[in-house]
C-alpha cells in the first residue's frame, strides 16, 4: 500500500527518474493522492480500458518502473502505459465513472472499500493531466509513489 501517490507529467523518462528521491514537487504539474496500491491500480485500470488480463499485463511489463530507490524499497516512478493514458484522455465523464465502478467492484473482491467520490477525482484528474499533453512530443503522465 502507498501511502502517497503523486501523478504528474514530464517531458520523458529521464526527466521524470530524477524526482524518484523526493517527488515531483512543484516542478511539474502533479495530482497528490494517497493510500492505495498505485502500480496494482495501474494494472488494474488498464485491465478495465483494454480488456487485458492482470497477469498478461504484469507479463507486458506494465506499468514500466522508470526510477526506483533503495532496492525497491523506497519510492518508486512509474510510466503510466500510453494505451492507458490515452484511453483516460479520450474518456468523456460517463466512460471515466464506469471504468471507477468496475475498479471499485475489483477492489472490494479483494475486500477493499473505496468511495466512489475519491475514485471519480483520481480519474478525472489523471484524464485531465491526460488531456493536457495535448501533442506535446515526448510527454507522459508517470506516477511517484513511496
Amino acid at each position: 500500500m502507498s501511502t502517497i501517490v503523486e501523478f504528474f507529467v514530464a517531458p520523458g523518462h529521464e526527466t521524470a527518474a530524477a524526482v524518484v528521491a523526493g517527488g515531483p514537487g512543484r516542478a511539474f504539474e502533479s495530482l497528490e493522492y494517497g493510500n492505495f496500491d498505485a502500480e496494482e491500480a495501474l494494472i488494474e485500470w488498464e485491465g478495465i480500458v483494454t480488456g487485458r488480463s492482470f497477469g498478461e499485463l504484469v507479463d507486458a511489463g506494465v506499468p514500466e518502473a522508470v526510477a526506483e530507490a533503495g532496492d525497491w524499497e523506497g519510492p518508486v516512478v512509474l510510466a503510466v502505459s500510453r494505451a492507458l493514458q490515452d484511453a483516460l484522455a479520450a474518456a468523456d465523464a460517463s466512460r471515466l465513472a464506469e471504468i471507477g465502478e468496475a475498479w471499485i467492484r475489483e477492489r472490494a473482491a479483494d475486500g477493499e472499500v473505496f468511495d466512489h467520490e475519491i475514485v471519480t477525482e483520481i480519474l478525472g484528474g489523471l484524464a485531465r493531466l491526460a488531456r493536457g499533453i495535448g501533442g506535446r512530443d515526448g510527454y507522459r503522465v508517470y506516477c511517484w509513489t513511496a
